[in-house]
């Protein structure tokens, strides 16, 4: 997956106004090796501890908005203060960690740096932050207000039954009943069958 590192000097340009130096502390602080990845649909970003030759390394994908660049950024680097203070010794998305990120996002609240929209999701999430903000559905509908294009792509959610829709690779489908949280969908070219989470961004 191609990346590269981010100059400290750009990083603002994928951040909120009012968020860069608070974020450049925590970077410099702990000597983290940031760098900006190509879409990845499975991840939004991923986070690789310190070891003796090398330092922490963060990656975060470079075509999410400014607001889901900076959630994301602060999911990873709640890991990194995790393995500081607790090293291997706790599961990764455990208590410690979603303590750890709870704390990271109030003080990020409390400048009143994101639209009311998303500050009332991350509010709900505080309660019991997600894995991954590709978990936390509410979330991911109120983010992509934000990301430019969007009005070009549509939720799995959003589509009628039985509309035939394309993902991102060129494959087609119809979209069939919802099971519990997903929906059936059948692969034209095979007939395959494939769960979709609703929020799953696909072109009609």
């Amino acid at each position: 997956m191609s990346k590269k590192e981010v100059p400290m000097a750009q990083l603002q340009d994928y951040l909120p106004h009012g968020t860069y130096d608070a974020v450049l502390t925590y970077l410099r602080q702990h000597k983290v090796h940031l760098t900006v990845a190509r879409e990845r649909k499975s991840i939004l970003g991923d986070y690789r501890h310190r070891t003796r030759l090398d330092n922490h390394r963060i990656s975060v994908n470079g075509n999410l908005n400014k607001y889901s660049f900076l959630i994301t950024l602060l999911h990873e680097l709640a890991h990194l203060l995790t393995f500081e203070q607790y090293g291997n010794s706790v599961y990764s998305h455990g208590k410690e960690w979603k303590g750890v990120y709870a704390s990271l996002l109030a003080q990020f609240l409390q400048h009143k740096i994101f639209p009311d929209d998303i500050e009332q999701e991350l509010l709900r999430s505080l309660r019991n932050p997600a894995a991954s903000t590709c978990a936390e559905d509410g979330l991911l509908r109120v983010l992509r207000r934000y990301d430019e294009g969007a009005t070009h792509r549509h939720l799995v959610e959003e589509l009628p039954a039985d509309a035939l829709f394309r993902t991102a690779d060129g494959r087609v489908f119809q979209k069939k009943e919802k099971l519990r949280k997903r929906f059936r969908c059948v692969e034209v070219s095979t007939g395959k069958i494939y769960l979709f989470s609703p929020v799953y961004e696909v072109f009609a």
